[in-house]
């Protein structure tokens, strides 16, 4: 066995491990050259490295991770990302996994990480182990373990095509001060200051890698609070996703497989600390659902959430369960 550097500049291994990933994840979790390609490039300020394990000159496993030294605002610089791990079916329980995961763990140790995540980096291919894959065992072998907090979490799902209450026009505003609008070029400053002050964190960086990337507002609901004596004030946002020709980001992450076509996802959904409790999320909500069945979106997703009773209200069930685990590594 050899392991080569990952180059994601060169197609021949992006196609490797596009299919290295889908034989040892199956139809399921399948995914395609574009995700690969896309997850492979580092996100701003971050730093990332893989290996192939080649036999005979053959790939028959890979690993991706990832680290964030120098934006505590975004992550604990000292937890890094085991971004992606896949062993060809033929090749496992053969030793190349726990060679490329220990490969990787020196990787993020020498990039100053005490800790080591499966799943939900910056660009993730999951929010972590994919439950289905029934290979928790093997990381715990290893020293992983749950998080003490929110140590599974899920997508939610279901087909918007499927409600009796469906109706053509958007839901009515909360209340006479608020209003629910499209996003517009214009409201990209306002939306990274409500970000900044009420989700500094992974949601504030998202958005801003989002503008870099060139992404459109049209993606995003914001809802707007209005007061007699005071100009109009951001208060909360949703974003809604499809296929269309200005998306930045593949859909695959969502692996929507099963579900009815077109697919849609929705989220994040956040509100002020000064306006919860008052339903303004469920409005949101109602609005971004309301938007994707304009767009004749059937097959939906809310990824990467612990709040199913939010969401269950509204006809979402859990789709895809996620354990997040997590390593202590030394460092040299």
């Amino acid at each position: 066995m050899h392991l080569q550097p990952f180059d994601p500049r060169q197609p021949r291994q992006i196609e490797a491990v596009t299919a290295l990933w889908n034989q040892a994840c199956g139809a399921d979790l399948a995914i395609t050259e574009a995700l690969t390609r896309h997850n492979s490039q580092p996100a701003t300020g971050s730093v990332q490295a893989g290996r192939l394990a080649l036999v005979d000159d053959t790939p028959a496993g890979f690993i991706l991770a990832s680290a964030l030294p120098d934006d505590a605002a975004t992550s604990p610089p000292q937890v890094g990302w085991i971004d992606a791990l896949a062993i060809a079916p033929a090749w496992q329980r053969r030793g190349l996994g726990s060679a490329l995961l220990s490969w990787a763990e020196r990787w993020l140790a020498e990039q100053g990480c005490t800790a080591a995540r499966l799943g939900g980096g910056l660009r993730p291919f999951a929010p972590g182990l994919p439950a289905a894959l029934g290979s928790e065992a093997f990381f715990a072998a290893r020293g992983y373990r749950p998080r003490a907090s929110e140590s599974t979490v899920w997508d939610v799902a279901r087909d918007l095509a499927i409600d009796a209450s469906h109706s053509h026009r958007p839901p009515p505003d909360v209340d006479f001060d608020v209003r629910i609008a499209v996003g517009r070029p214009a409201d990209q400053g306002p939306l990274l200051a409500f970000l900044h002050a009420e989700f500094p964190g992974r949601w504030r960086f998202e958005f801003e890698e989002f503008c870099r990337m060139g992404g459109k507002m049209s993606e995003y609901l914001l809802l707007w609070r209005f007061n007699e004596r005071s100009p109009a004030r951001l208060a909360g946002f949703c974003r809604t996703r499809r296929r269309w020709r200005y998306a930045v980001e593949p859909l695959d992450r969502y692996f929507m497989s099963h579900l009815p076509t077109p697919w849609g996802q929705l989220g994040p959904i956040g509100v002020g600390a000064g306006n919860r409790g008052q339903r303004l999320g469920s409005a949101l909500l109602s609005f971004g659902l309301w938007r994707l069945r304009a767009y004749g979106v059937r097959g939906c997703v809310i990824d990467w959430t612990s709040a199913l009773d939010f969401y269950a209200p509204y006809g979402f069930k859990p789709w895809r369960e996620y354990r997040v685990l997590v390593k202590q590594i030394a460092q040299d």
